[in-house]
């Protein structure tokens, strides 16, 4: 079952201003883990912006389940879509445990107030992301790495059937980072949670995702398998810098390493504990 379907989407901010995206044409099927990955500028966060309805193309359609996003009331978008953005900003000092409730709100009445299930819930999520031990903090007393991952926790306690999730592992630690990735990719397997993820750590998208799309000025340069995006010639063209790429011994996927260019072809690398020559 296809859940997420783009159709010619094309979209600029301002009429006079160049198109961010042009004519972008996917679908993502149920269950899927799908990657989106390409250089600043390429339009990774418009495109998750506007899978989510935040923003409307000019162009193209954009459909959730078979539905024009455009005719699905919010409340109701709000029970299937979840939304981890960038940056989110403290405008109020509310607790950690009152901000992961307000990913019930989808699921209440007017004037209705949270019960046991979505306390209970809510304590689930945060559970499964670490935070239930700085449930009584405030938001503006949490590191940059402790807020993204309440805000994960906050998506989570939604409940979506698909989840964006726009630089999910920024200000977070190597640990931290493969615990959220581990999480997603349990939800994704056990649950069928749909996960659509911005990232710029293109080593852990080929582990993690099922496919990756990636994307350069706008277009949609290639998609694909991780071993068939990841490709030296793809990613010189598309980033503008000389790599490497090898295979993980363990998984067997796409490796990538920076090429410094202070090593030309011609030159050997330098042996570990021997001094470069200068």
């Amino acid at each position: 079952m296809v859940v997420l379907n783009l159709e010619n989407v094309s979209f600029r901010y301002g009429q006079e201003a160049e198109c961010v995206l042009r004519n972008i044409s996917c679908t993502v099927p149920r269950g899927e883990f799908l990657g989106v990955i390409g250089p600043n500028g390429s339009g990774k966060t418009t495109l998750l912006r506007i899978c989510n309805g935040i923003l409307s193309p000019q162009q193209g359609t954009v459909a959730v389940k078979g539905t024009d996003i455009r005719q699905i009331r919010r409340n109701v978008l709000a029970r299937t879509i979840a939304f981890v953005p960038q940056d989110s900003p403290d405008l109020f000092p509310f607790t950690v445990e009152e901000t992961v409730l307000m990913g019930r709100a989808p699921h209440l009445g007017k004037l209705q107030f949270e019960g046991e299930k979505d306390f209970a819930i809510a304590r689930q999520a945060m559970e499964a992301t670490g935070t239930l031990p700085l449930a009584g903090r405030h938001m503006t007393d949490l590191s940059g790495g402790e807020k993204k991952r309440v805000v994960i926790a906050r998506a989570l306690a939604q409940e979506p059937q698909i989840l964006f999730l726009d630089e999910s592992t920024a200000y977070l630690d190597m640990k931290h980072s493969k615990a959220i990735f581990d999480l997603l990719k349990i939800m994704n397997k056990t649950n069928h949670l749909t996960v659509v993820v911005v990232t710029h750590d293109i080593n852990t998208a080929s582990l993690y995702c099922d496919r990756l799309l990636l994307l350069s000025r706008g277009n949609i340069f290639a998609a694909g398998r991780p071993e068939d995006v990841v490709t030296e010639s793809n990613i010189r063209e598309v980033y503008e810098t000389r790599v490497t790429i090898e295979r993980n011994p363990i998984s067997g996927l796409p490796r990538i390493s920076l090429l410094p260019e202070s090593l030309s072809d011609s030159r050997k690398p330098v042996k570990a504990g021997a001094a470069p020559q200068l």
